[in-house]
């Protein structure tokens, strides 16, 4: 039977954000941009969910999963006072947060943009969406006990598939614990500092791979992933250039390929 998420041990965790746990809803994500619409401060609001109904990724891309069975939740992050050219680097901290929490279970580790993974198995993803000019609403899933017959999509994994027993309550806090550091450190450099970026670089599965990039208006780049820059925007060498990629859906190429 999977236990419930101890929200009381989740506060205690986060220190000074303000966190709600939802037994159902459809989105974390679109839960707190609509209580932003609605005129709430959600900067600090930590929204976790037991089940989403309609889970959101990037381009509006929907998935669900059994109650209880991954850790599930949505942070209003305080984006006052910082230039929004360095917004894009909240969605890859975030990354870095959950996989540093991620890497006392498993080896796991980040492609570019927004995906968590352990070898090319996805084990969670990160999503950010601005919702107003003050606050970014970043989303994280992870999928914790989900069996092979439950996962969204068959290029998913999960940490019980993957020989680990995580307690959500310890993960979610971890994971809290965790991006509070990060986004504390990046408000206070107002973009990425020196120990966000070598960490990324670290935990990158992306850098140094041969990739293929689907951009926006479906034009295809191929080349190799050589860095990112200050904005957190990925740097691809096509053999002739470096293309700087904001956006785009990125696949990675076996050499040669």
């Amino acid at each position: 039977m999977r236990e419930a998420l101890d929200v009381g041990a989740i506060r205690a965790a986060a220190h000074d954000w303000r966190v709600d746990v939802v037994e159902e809803t459809g989105s974390t994500n679109a839960d707190l941009l609509a209580r932003a619409a609605a005129g709430e401060d959600i900067a600090g609001a930590v929204l976790l969910a037991e089940y989403q109904t309609a889970g959101r990724g990037r381009h509006d891309r929907q998935w669900s999963a059994p109650p209880r069975a991954q850790v599930a939740m949505s942070v209003g992050v305080d984006t006052t006072g910082i230039p929004t050219d360095t917004w894009g680097w909240l969605p890859l901290l975030t990354g870095v947060a959950a996989v540093e929490t991620l890497r006392e279970y498993v080896d796991a580790g980040l492609k570019w943009p927004n995906d968590v993974m352990v070898g090319t198995g996805k084990l969670g993803g990160v999503l950010s969406e601005v919702a107003n000019a003050g606050v970014v609403v970043v989303g994280i899933g992870i999928n914790v006990s989900l069996t092979a017959d439950e996962l969204p999509d068959p290029r998913a994994t999960s940490l019980e598939l993957l020989g680990a027993t995580v307690d959500r309550t310890e993960l979610a806090s971890n994971v809290l614990r965790a991006l509070a550091s990060r986004v504390h450190h990046w408000r206070a450099a107002s973009g990425a500092d020196g120990d966000l970026v070598d960490d990324y670089k670290r935990y990158s599965l992306t850098l140094g791979t041969p990739v293929r990039a689907v951009l926006p208006g479906d034009t295809e780049l191929r080349g190799t992933a050589v860095g990112v820059d200050e904005f957190g925007r990925l740097l691809i060498d096509d053999g002739t250039e470096i293309v700087t990629v904001a956006a785009g859906d990125i696949t990675h190429l076996r050499p040669g390929s």
